[in-house]
Formats: C-alpha cells, sequence, structure tokens
C-alpha cells in the first residue's frame, strides 16, 4: 500500500526528528535502527522504505540538524544581544544537561571522527559556522577575526564537553561560566550577569 506523498514525508521528518535526538542522547552506534522506529510510533519494516542503511540515516539526519543549528545561529547574529543570548544559551547549564536537545558536536565529536560519511557534512558545519563568527561578531578590533572565530568556536565546545564530563557541580558551572567571559572580553558582547 503506497501512502500519500505528505505523509510519506512527515513519517521521513519525523525519523530524521528522533534519530538526531536519540543518537545526540546516546551515540550513533548506542541505538538501533529498531529504538530509532519505535520512537517515532513506527515499526521496523518502513525504515528502508526511507533510507537504504543506517549509516544514510545517520548522514541525512545529521545534515538536517547541521542546518537548523546554522539558521540558528543566523538569525541569533542579527544583533549583538542575540549572539549574547545565544552563545549564553550554548554554555547553560541547560545545555550541559540536554545533550539530546542541543548541539550535535558537543554530543557525537568523538563519534564523527570514526563516522566518514558525516565528516563532510561536519566540515561544512565548521566552516560555515566559522565564517558566520568571523563576519556576525561585534569584535572590539577591526582586524582579521578566524583565528578569534576559531578560539571562540573551539572554546564553546570544549566547554560543554568538560563541563558535562566533570562531576563536580560547582566546577562544571564554573567552566561553562568563565568561557563566557572569555568570550566576552574577546568579543564586544553585553555583560551576562555571573
Amino acid at each position: 500500500m503506497r501512502y500519500p506523498a505528505a505523509e510519506t514525508a512527515e513519517k521521513h521528518a519525523k525519523i530524521l526528528q528522533q534519530a538526531a535526538r536519540l543518537f545526540r542522547q546516546r551515540g550513533f552506534s548506542g541505538v538501533s535502527v529498531a529504538e530509532i522506529m519505535q520512537a517515532t510510533g513506527l515499526t521496523h519494516g518502513p525504515f528502508y522504505n526511507h533510507f537504504s542503511s543506517k549509516e544514510a540515516l545517520i548522514k541525512e539526519s545529521f545534515e538536517q540538524r547541521a542546518d537548523e543549528t546554522l539558521a540558528d545561529f543566523e538569525q541569533a547574529a542579527a544583533t549583538p544581544e542575540g549572539v549574547l543570548a545565544y552563545i549564553e544559551n550554548y554554555l547553560s547549564t541547560g545545555h550541559r544537561d540536554a545533550p539530546a536537545d542541543g548541539c550535535l558536536v558537543a554530543a557525537l565529536g568523538a563519534e564523527i571522527s570514526r563516522e566518514e560519511t558525516v565528516r563532510p557534512s561536519l566540515t561544512r558545519m565548521v566552516k560555515t559556522t566559522l565564517a558566520r563568527y568571523t563576519s556576525c561578531f561585534p569584535w572590539r578590533t577591526k582586524k582579521e577575526h578566524r583565528g578569534d572565530a576559531i578560539l571562540i568556536s573551539a572554546a564553546m565546545l570544549g566547554a560543554v564537553i568538560l563541563a558535562r564530563a566533570v562531576d563536580d557541580e560547582v566546577l562544571s558551572r564554573e567552566i561553562l561560566q568563565e568561557v563566557l567571559a572569555g568570550i566576552q572580553a574577546q568579543a564586544k558582547l553585553p555583560e551576562a550577569p555571573r
């Protein structure tokens, strides 16, 4: 039985959304196709009507989430306050505590390096992010800021990974707060309350 195209597209989108969420929560290898399909409310059988393999699902779900992340930053980058809100949200305990809903690179970084199908998408995302950080941040000086953008991007990512990894709540919060303060010192952003 063939389903209407709109219904098929809706199911496809739902599979991608649940897969991205579960991958960020448990890793690429920590989630089976059956679990992803169950999370969407579908049986395992229709999976192959949408994807040729789990690797194809990984690739497409990663690409979709990367595009969403870039669009979120683009929207935030309209004002210095928007950039600050974006950074504060990224370096928040809420983001730290909800990897399934957050940054896919912070959740999957180590696995991405071993997942050949995803690395081109990650590379595109990193290049685009750096270009946007370079052009959208309200920098304090007029110099070339690619190096600063790399430093800020790596600091934000590393802060979330480290804050998630330590078992000391005070230290975890301190990591997030100090990286935020460092970014504010580098870019012309309003001060966030400490």
